[in-house]
């Protein structure tokens, strides 16, 4: 669907007598990245997923300060509206979590609870900032050299190899992941980061006083480093409340789709 300065490709599926939840899914997924926690859920919602701009099909029409975090967010908002959703539920992890978080803030009255799942409201100082997008940097110059040696699979090995994600690499079904992450062009990935990645964001951390929407925070066992960061979130956001999920690290609903699937559970109901 052609919105404004975006074709977002997205799929809507469920009865749609049931409330909708937006699935967000993280830097290198797609519109598949929540297919399993779809199915465990079942019945009780509808579901709207896509790709988010630099990734899968999704393709932005305008110039690359549409991949920036807010014009992003206003085109998910112009999505609801063409879609006719007034107000949702979402779920959002890592740089949808974050993209989750700018949403709930800025336009609170979309939404009526939310978990985002290894998430951070971006980084509290310019110097922060500074270093990250320097870090991008490099991480972009090694996506564009996978394209020109036409071995994206080694840079997504390597990137999964990060003490944040564990032992992701010995999960049963981590070849399949490998497989969906392919479906991304390394190109458009590099605007992601470039436009959207942690530095580039803005920070969101004198904002959180003024959360009003009930927020789930989900952090993964052997994730110290965002398991720091979401208790500190918890402190100062209002009406929010952190879990801590067993067998996982940073992409909890894939290593542990069961647990996670059950906290969506008993907090939206």
């Amino acid at each position: 669907m052609t919105i404004e300065n975006y074709q977002f490709n997205y799929s809507l599926t469920g009865n749609a007598d049931k409330p909708v939840i937006l699935l967000l899914h993280g830097f290198m997924g797609n519109i598949d990245e929540f297919d399993a926690v779809i199915e465990l859920l079942g019945d009780d919602f509808s579901y709207l997923k896509l790709d988010l701009p630099g990734h899968g099909k999704t393709q932005v029409l305008g110039g690359d300060e549409y991949y920036l975090m807010a014009n992003t967010a206003q085109g998910l908002i112009n999505l609801l509206d063409k879609l006719e959703i007034v107000k949702c539920f979402l779920v959002g992890y890592s740089m949808g979590g974050r993209l989750g978080l700018y949403l709930i803030l800025h336009f609170p009255e979309r939404f009526y609870q939310v978990v985002l799942e290894s998430a951070s409201p971006g980084l509290g100082t310019e110097a922060e900032r500074f270093d990250r997008i320097k870090r991008d940097a490099q991480i972009a110059k090694k996506l564009g050299r996978s394209l020109e040696k036409n071995d994206f699979t080694a840079f997504l090995i390597n990137w999964y190899s990060q003490t944040i994600f564990g032992n992701i690499k010995n999960h049963p079904e981590f070849a399949r992941m490998i497989e969906s992450r392919l479906q991304n062009h390394p190109h458009e990935l590099v605007k992601s980061l470039q436009f959207m990645g942690t530095g580039s964001q803005p920070s969101l951390w004198g904002k959180l006083q003024n959360n009003q929407i009930p927020l789930l925070l989900l952090v993964g066992e052997h994730d110290e480093k965002f398991i720091d960061i979401n208790v500190n979130m918890s402190k100062i956001a209002p009406a929010s409340q952190l879990k801590t999920i067993s067998n996982a690290a940073h992409n909890i609903h894939f290593e542990n789709t069961l647990e996670f699937v059950q906290q969506l559970n008993n907090f939206f109901t």
